[in-house]
């Protein structure tokens, strides 16, 4: 049973940075394809971000250019980083373990809990 908890959401103004950390309990991201999904209340959950074992990325077009997907398998853990938050953004962020790259949320074998991260206008 993997294990993900999230950390470093908040609350920030339009235009500002955070970085999400998601550490796994076990030696996760080499043997796994890991993922950031985002609910904004009312909305599905939806993919953000994704990484496979190898390297390989995807971005939702909403945050391409604006957000980075990162890993550190020696800390077990996997980063992203949001620049030039919008409103928009505001949402539950996710982190999310996959048997294959670019999952679905019905699809993900273990979800963190979540962190929220807020944008004022």
């Amino acid at each position: 049973q993997v294990q993900l908890v999230e950390s470093g959401g908040g609350l920030v103004q339009a235009g500002d940075s955070l970085r999400l950390s998601c550490a796994a309990s076990e030696r996760t991201f080499s043997r796994y394809a890991m993922a950031w999904f985002r609910q904004a209340p009312g909305k599905d959950r939806e993919a953000v971000a994704a990484l496979s074992r190898f390297g390989s990325i995807y971005y939702a077009d909403s945050v391409k250019g604006r957000f980075g997907i990162s890993k550190d398998n020696a800390k077990n853990t996997m980063y992203l980083q949001m620049n030039s938050l919008q409103p928009e953004d505001t949402a539950v962020y996710y982190c999310a373990v996959c048997g294959v790259f670019r999952c679905s949320s019905g699809a993900v074998d273990y979800w963190g809990k979540g962190t929220l991260v807020t944008v004022s206008s």
